[in-house]
């Protein structure tokens, strides 16, 4: 190999080990910032505390979900407890007046 080709590919490492560098340098930074914006968030350091926050929040939404069903479900219950008490009280006022 003559030193003009081994120069070139010297120049070609080099550039390529300047764009991994930059790559890495642009990983690090962008980490370091979740990083500072984690802690921010969490007043006692937590890393996985903004996480734990969604998580909760998921769980909160279900639960709020689940809560306006079983109130859905209670008001058809009380409909038809308040159908049931008229019937029956339709009932003992029609015997009422077979009695008379």
């Amino acid at each position: 190999m003559n030193a003009g080709a081994a120069l070139r590919e010297l120049e070609q490492l080099v550039h390529t080990l300047g764009d991994e560098m930059a790559s890495f340098r642009k990983r690090a930074q962008t980490a370091e910032t979740r990083i500072k914006s984690m802690e921010s968030s969490s007043q006692s350091g937590d890393l996985f505390g903004e996480q734990r926050v969604h998580v909760l929040e998921g769980e909160n939404t279900a639960i709020r979900a689940r809560t306006q069903h079983a109130i859905d479900r209670i008001r058809v219950l009380l409909a038809q407890l308040k159908f049931l008490r008229q019937q029956r009280e339709a009932a003992v006022q029609a015997m009422s007046i077979a009695d008379r």
